[in-house]
């Protein structure tokens, strides 16, 4: 493309700016997008996370993070369009049923509950398009005509319990009980530290903000969504005076906020075992050699969606669902002595 070409190129890229009215409170980014962004030709929620990751969408001023990210009543939301004569219908087909295992650990006609393993990606995304956690659901549905969708994400390296409903219906239930208290979900984490002195419990309550400096990560600040966290220390390493110790907490979530677990656990001075954007490298404080090392080699934040509990969106009969943990962790607790749960 030649100088010319490039800056008439530039000129034709749009600025859309929207509030997040009522309607948008609560929603996913990319589907609040979908609706305000109406009209524009080859809009497709795979070509918004295609902008989302290209840095072409702000929240507040700071770019989006993820499709996923949901939307405060009056976040300020950016849109650069690119040159309407690139908004071509997307080529990039759905995503595609692929082979692989599947951890079911509850399914009926309505919902189906995965253990989620460490390492794998939930959803298609930018640079993950294939070989990803759908995939493998689709791959498991193929026979039925059903085209799920995950009611809640877990990052790449967290483990554990997801739920994905099987019609759009019940995924709007599900989704709207995920947002209240009829919800319990449970986190195990391993952390660096332990809890003051005569205290098993407490409760985390700061509010998140998307860190602007970086869009992958999440800070606490005064302007930030209210979020609380609480936890309960399960058991914990009895090291030497002076050394680090290890301490396996419970955690319940009482909001959803992105990584609100691992932030809220290392702003309490306690950051999570292996978490490669908030953890610390407190395995050199630890004086069992074997345990140290296997800290510093631990390849992923130590956190796992233990348990979920709701009622059944349809019938409503209790639903106990429960991850067993994948062998990394239970390897670690092994390595520290601590029980699994």
């Amino acid at each position: 493309m030649s100088a010319e070409n490039a800056e008439d190129a530039e000129d034709a890229e749009e600025e859309r700016r929207f509030a997040a009215d009522r309607g948008d409170a609560g929603e996913r980014l990319d589907r609040a997008l979908v609706r305000h962004l109406a009209g524009v030709p080859g809009l497709s929620r795979t070509r918004l996370q295609e902008w989302i990751a290209a840095g072409r969408v702000q929240v507040n001023g700071a770019a989006a993070g993820r499709p996923a990210e949901r939307l405060a009543l009056g976040d300020q939301v950016t849109v650069l369009l690119p040159d309407p004569r690139s908004l071509a219908p997307s080529r990039r087909p759905p995503p595609a049923p692929e082979e692989m295992p599947l951890a079911v650990l509850y399914e009926d006609d309505w919902l189906i509950a995965l253990a989620k393993p460490p390492g794998l990606v939930v959803h298609p995304t930018f640079g993950h398009w294939e070989g990803t956690l759908l995939n493998a659901l689709l791959w498991h549905l193929r026979a039925t005509g059903v085209r799920p969708g995950f009611v809640s994400r877990l990052d790449k390296g967290t483990s554990g319990v997801l739920l994905a409903a099987k019609s759009g219906e019940v995924h709007g239930r599900l989704a709207r009980a995920m947002r209240t208290r009829a919800v319990a979900k449970d986190y195990l984490a391993v952390v660096y530290g332990s809890p003051a002195p005569g205290t098993s419990r407490g409760r985390i309550e700061r509010p998140l903000l998307r860190d602007p400096q970086d869009s992958r990560r999440m800070s606490v600040a005064a302007a930030g969504r209210p979020s609380v966290t609480l936890w309960e220390a399960l058991a914990g390493t009895a090291e030497r005076a002076g050394g680090v110790r290890l301490t396996l907490l419970r955690c319940r979530l009482l909001t959803g906020r992105m990584h609100q677990i691992r932030v809220h656990l290392r702003a309490a001075g306690l950051p999570i075992v292996g978490d490669p954007l908030y953890g610390e490298p407190r395995w050199k404080g630890i004086s069992d050699v074997d345990l140290a090392a296997a800290c510093r080699g631990f390849p992923r934040q130590a956190l796992h969606a233990w348990r979920l509990a709701l009622p059944h969106p349809v019938t409503g009969a209790p639903l106990a669902l429960e991850a067993p943990l994948p062998d990394d962790l239970a390897g670690l607790l092994a390595a520290a002595g601590l029980p699994r749960s």
